[in-house]
């Protein structure tokens, strides 16, 4: 491993990162530590097998996974049919948060199957009321992440028949709810698939706003001169609208994963 050298020094931006897409290049035990050094203050959506490991190293986990046996994006909160293995597991997630001290956990609305738009609305609001108190009497935030539909060149860069694929939607959903503890995890490479207008939606949604996840557009890949998002515009958009909590980065490697990461990080530090 080279010398690995701290690039988050500005202070304003709170960076981690997404712990699924460098299990092939390093173990979480190894991801970890190197996160530290890189200057990011968490790593997240890893199994709470690591909790403590992350506790030793004095990191945060900014966002937490729920486990239902499947990809959690597939069987959400739009459909009947899952309530209560979803809701389980949502409850279970939040208690391991409480215990660690950690603050917020991710959700899905799930694929169609069948349902209207309408119907999976509804269903997602009754489900994520049925979890908003147990959330908030625990001091976590349930984070409803917005898919995008439109790539179908890889499962984690796409996902077809995802029911949540249009932010407004998402929005709607979470206003419907009407719980500080219910919020939206604004994945920038998502939002800007399938609605675009990134800045313009971040401040037009800063108040449901719970997390924010990054990568580079088209492939999922680096924050690079190869993929169209403007970085550190939509940082200072964030600066600008005071949102404090983490931004975690979610691309998957094409090439050197630490200088993949050192190049994300220095472009996001404004």
């Amino acid at each position: 491993m080279p010398k690995i050298r701290r690039v988050a020094k500005n202070g304003n931006i709170n960076h981690s990162i997404v712990g699924w897409c460098f299990q092939d290049h390093w173990s979480m035990d190894e991801l970890i530590p190197i996160a530290k050094q890189l200057g990011c203050g968490s790593v997240e959506l890893i199994g709470p097998e690591f909790y403590p490991t992350l506790k030793q190293h004095d990191m945060d986990l900014a966002i937490a996974g729920i486990d239902i046996g499947v990809p959690p994006f597939t069987q959400g909160f739009n459909n009947p049919k899952y309530h209560e293995k979803v809701i389980a597991a949502t409850k279970k997630s939040i208690d391991e948060c409480h215990a660690f001290g950690w603050k917020k956990v991710i959700a899905f609305t799930g694929y169609e199957e069948g349902l209207s738009k309408a119907e999976g609305a509804g269903n997602c609001i009754q489900g994520l009321k049925e979890v908003a108190g147990y959330a908030e009497a625990r001091g976590v935030t349930i984070c409803l992440e917005h898919l995008n539909t439109r790539d179908d060149t890889h499962p984690m860069k796409g996902h077809p028949g995802y029911q949540g694929d249009d932010v407004e939607y998402v929005v709607d959903i979470l206003k419907a709810v009407g719980s500080e503890n219910v919020k939206l995890l604004f994945d920038i490479y998502h939002v800007s698939i399938m609605n675009g207008d990134v800045i313009r939606r971040l401040h037009q949604h800063k108040e449901v706003i719970g997390h924010i996840h990054t990568a580079g557009n088209p492939g999922r890949a680096e924050l690079d001169d190869n993929q169209e998002i403007n970085y550190p515009a939509c940082m200072k958009a964030l600066l600008e609208i005071g949102y404090n909590s983490y931004v975690g980065h979610e691309f998957i490697p094409t090439r050197d994963p630490l200088a993949g990461l050192e190049q994300a990080i220095e472009w996001c530090d404004v």
